[in-house]
């Protein structure tokens, strides 16, 4: 067995369009939308009959995306959007932007909150988290060589 690619990571969401606009802002394509539906859907994820909106935003390099869903049906169980970084489970998806300062301002009028400071790291990168919308926690890095 043989792993050969990761296919995308996944963020329930309330608000579609607003998080879809703000990834597009960062810098990300939206690839496609779908409705998912069906007790077919539901086999996959333990969920039963289920109604899903999805959007696949693609990175600009092609390898990566993220799936941000919302679900119809069944309704959404618990919330984890403000959870600190040092909660259990998946909580932060990290980017690369070539200017940190740029970004922030940019992602700032999209209602972007830094969650703490931008620091550097020796003299490699510069890095700070951002809570996005719904309070998504963001991390951001610039190379710096």
């Amino acid at each position: 067995m043989a792993l050969k690619r990761m296919d995308n990571v996944g963020i329930v969401v309330e608000d579609l369009e607003t998080t879809i606009d703000f990834f597009s802002e960062l810098g990300l394509e939206l690839e496609g939308r779908a409705t998912i539906e069906g007790k077919w859907a539901g086999r996959i994820t333990g969920l039963g009959d289920q109604h899903v909106e999805i959007a696949m935003m693609r990175t600009p390099d092609g390898q990566n995306r993220l799936e941000l869903s919302r679900f119809v049906r069944p309704p959404v169980i618990s919330d984890h959007r403000n959870a600190p970084v040092n909660s259990l489970g998946y909580l932060r998806a990290m980017f690369t932007v070539d200017d940190i300062d740029e970004t922030l301002e940019k992602l700032h009028t999209r209602g972007a909150q830094l969650v703490g400071e931008v620091v550097q790291y020796k003299e490699v990168y510069r890095l700070c988290y951002i809570r996005g919308p719904e309070g998504l926690l963001i991390g951001l890095a610039q190379e710096l060589s």
